[in-house]
């Protein structure tokens, strides 16, 4: 089964983001890395939080409808407690695998936080802070989050300034939302490219140091 990054992506796509990135990088000492992952944290709570929400009221209506369906006259509390146990579970199961109710539970400031952490994080893992003139950016896409991030090394972060990074996550989300994601990433490799080429061009030395892409 494909996970959510990979479905992102077809082959085709893949391949033209691919050849995007290296049309881009012609001309500048610049380091273009798209990157996608499925998620930027698992979220564990937001099932917990969910499967409880979800699992009171359900339980609460089958006890009624089972102490109505065969006359039971007092309030039995252990068969209440089971039945709240069996809905905590599977509602807790459903909030695991249904994407878009676990996203219920989920409040916006958590995903801003672990998307920032995440991108920062891969940002290191993928050795963009290695490239030998400090100028590899990373144009990351978290997709259960439905978040963009723009990270740019130290050298180029001085030159080039928070705006023209948020242009680039403009076109990408703009992009997705009109379901042609992979236009949208090669739309804002050349215009990461046109950024790196105005502030970094390309030495007699320069060569390719970093991935093309990746998908996790």
């Amino acid at each position: 089964m494909k996970s959510l990054a990979q479905g992102f992506l077809s082959h085709g796509d893949r391949e033209k983001i691919i050849q995007a990135v290296r049309e881009a990088e012609q001309g500048t000492a610049g380091e273009i890395v798209p990157m996608v992952v499925s998620r930027s944290y698992s979220y564990p709570m937001a099932d917990i939080i969910g499967g409880g929400v979800l699992a009171l009221p359900a339980a609460l209506a089958l006890s009624r409808f089972i102490n109505t369906r065969f006359w039971i006259s007092d309030p039995d509390h252990w068969l209440f407690l089971g039945i709240l146990t069996l809905c905590f579970i599977a509602f807790h199961q459903a909030c695991k695998r249904i994407l878009w109710l676990k996203r219920l539970f989920i409040s916006q400031r958590e995903i801003e936080e672990e998307v920032d952490e995440a991108a920062t994080l891969h940002f290191f893992r993928e050795g963009l802070q290695q490239t030998r003139e400090r100028t590899g950016i990373l144009i990351f896409i978290s997709v259960f989050e439905r978040r963009v991030r723009v990270l740019g090394d130290q050298g180029i972060n001085e030159k080039v300034s928070k705006d023209q990074w948020d242009r680039i996550v403009h076109i990408i989300t703009d992009g997705i939302k009109q379901k042609n994601q992979a236009e949208a990433v090669c739309l804002a490799v050349k215009e990461a490219g046109r950024i790196l080429r105005t502030h970094f061009p390309m030495g007699p030395d320069d060569r390719n140091e970093l991935k093309d892409l990746v998908i996790k």
